[in-house]
């Protein structure tokens, strides 16, 4: 399965995806199937399976005369007769005018179904495969709708497992699909290019892409809940590591007061994890807790296993930010263990860095380091385009690439800076100092702003102490650029709020 060309997406000479507007029809050998020609075989097979003269087929209505001029593809049926012939024939109005059978988009639409339930309880790869069969066959009917909810399953299926660049192209591909539809219904796609890019490090970008979806949803009128909730929860997480906590907590109380207006389960439990995040940052850690228990408790009925594991790995953040490392440890192996058997790859490594930290905190550095470097190392790959099915390694996940400046920046600026602080507990300050400078590379490139001032600290107090009194006071003062101004960001005007305020509920920020 190719990662990032999924069948019927080509590329141009720059690598841009680009998707060629599907056809209102189906191709039939090299002919399309809504022309004369095509619509006329048609008729005349129907009308000979069932054993029917023209002159049949043709009354009350008709003459036999025009029954021939259409089975020769000479004219065009109008839609009134489209409906006779179908009725007398026996099929469907669809199925005679496309060649489509009826029941083949609800087919189509049960078997996304299942391939989004592979998705939740399996590996990303296995569901991937049914997705692209599934998007295979719709491009081959022309079934745009169900063109992009298997190219955005696939999307999901490729972030779950590291492929940024392939999810990118996928959810690009279906606001393309799906352009001349709704906002709210291309938001998922919106939602999934955001998280991609929020993946890679790019925060700015992925707050732009939700903020000016969001933007258009309010002024237009499109008052969609569902769209709404999943731009507001998704919002959260790049607000909050770019260090703008009102945006946050603005998003996740709009969220909260739009909860009681939407029924989808599973938007629900992502609201309660995202609203979470902002808790923990307020120091409510009992009500941070209590959300991520509902979000949990949900995901559990779903059987999503991966967000599942995403709420053991938040909540063995609340532990260790709590100072309850050995309860930390246990919920982040846990979710490490369930990640891991889905070989979901980037999210396994984004843990491991929390898990490292936690096992220094506990004074066992070794075990630490141990399991950083690997995460950072280059690994093997035959190529960025080879298939999903190729990458498997011996604990069964993806281990094609490592976290860098193109995948999981924040974490892996995360990871130099605990080797850093590894090696200046054991005295190598010329190694710490270059793990921290790493780490700050990556970390101004994906304006992580609390993490960045951190940092700076580090390598400031780290330079003083090496009597390098000038360079340290330059950190501290970069330190300080990125904290001069807690809560706001460089983005430009918050997003618009819906012009009609939901009702506060209780428990709402």
């Amino acid at each position: 399965m190719a990662q990032n060309s999924p069948e019927g997406v080509r590329r141009d000479g720059a690598g841009d995806v680009r998707r060629d507007r599907p056809r209102r029809a189906r191709r039939e050998g090299g002919v399309d199937a809504g022309e004369p020609a095509e619509i006329g075989r048609r008729v005349s097979r129907l009308r000979a399976e069932r054993g029917l003269t023209q002159k049949q087929l043709a009354e009350p209505a008709y003459t036999p005369a025009y029954i021939s001029t259409l089975e020769s593809g000479k004219a065009r049926p109008s839609e009134a007769a489209l409906r006779h012939l179908a009725e007398r024939l026996g099929v469907s109005h669809e199925e005679l005018a496309t060649g489509r059978p009826a029941e083949l988009a609800a087919g189509l639409r049960l078997r996304l179904t299942d391939a989004r339930l592979a998705l939740a309880s399996g590996a990303p790869e296995d569901a991937a495969a049914l997705f692209e069969a599934l998007h295979e066959e719709a491009v081959r009917h022309a079934l745009a709708p169900e063109q992009a909810a298997a190219l955005l399953g696939l999307g999901d299926c490729l972030l779950e497992s590291g492929a940024l660049a392939g999810a990118r192209d996928c959810f690009a591909s279906v606001e393309r699909l799906l352009a001349d539809e709704p906002l709210p219904r291309r938001v998922p796609a919106i939602r999934g290019r955001a998280t991609a890019h929020l993946l890679t490090g790019e925060l700015r970008y992925a707050c732009y892409l939700l903020e000016t979806a969001l933007d258009e949803l309010n002024a237009s009128g499109l008052h969609d809940p569902e769209a709404l909730l999943l731009l507001y929860t998704a919002s959260i997480a790049p607000y909050m590591d770019m260090g703008a906590h009102v945006r946050a907590a603005h998003a996740a109380e709009l969220a909260l007061a739009l909860a009681p207006s939407v029924s989808d389960p599973a938007l629900i439990a992502g609201m309660h994890r995202g609203v979470a995040r902002t808790l923990i940052a307020e120091g409510r850690i009992a009500e941070a807790d209590a959300s991520l228990a509902k979000a949990q408790e949900l995901y559990r009925q779903l059987q999503i296993r991966t967000e599942l594991a995403h709420c053991h790995w938040m909540r063995g953040y609340v532990h260790a930010q709590h100072g309850n490392l050995e309860h930390a440890e246990s919920e982040l192996r846990t979710a490490r263990s369930i990640l891991a058997a889905k070989r979901a790859a980037l999210f396994t490594e984004q843990v491991e860095v929390e898990l490292a930290d936690v096992l220094r905190r506990r004074g066992r550095p070794g075990e630490a380091e141990a399991l950083l470097r690997p995460l950072l190392a280059a690994r093997t790959a035959e190529a960025p385009g080879d298939d999903l099915a190729k990458d498997g390694a011996e604990d069964g996940t993806d281990r094609t690439g490592a976290l860098g400046a193109a995948r999981g920046a924040v974490h892996a600026g995360g990871a130099h800076r605990l080797l850093g602080l590894i090696a200046e507990e054991r005295g190598d300050t010329e190694a710490a100092e270059e793990h921290y400078c790493a780490a700050l590379s990556l970390l101004e490139r994906s304006s992580a702003a609390g993490d960045l001032a951190d940092l700076c600290r580090l390598l400031g107090d780290l330079l003083r102490r090496t009597g390098r009194v000038e360079a340290a006071m330059d950190a501290y003062r970069t330190g300080l650029g990125h904290r001069a101004a807690p809560g706001t960001t460089t983005l430009g005007p918050a997003p618009a709020t819906p012009p009609f305020r939901p009702p506060r509920v209780p428990g709402a920020l």
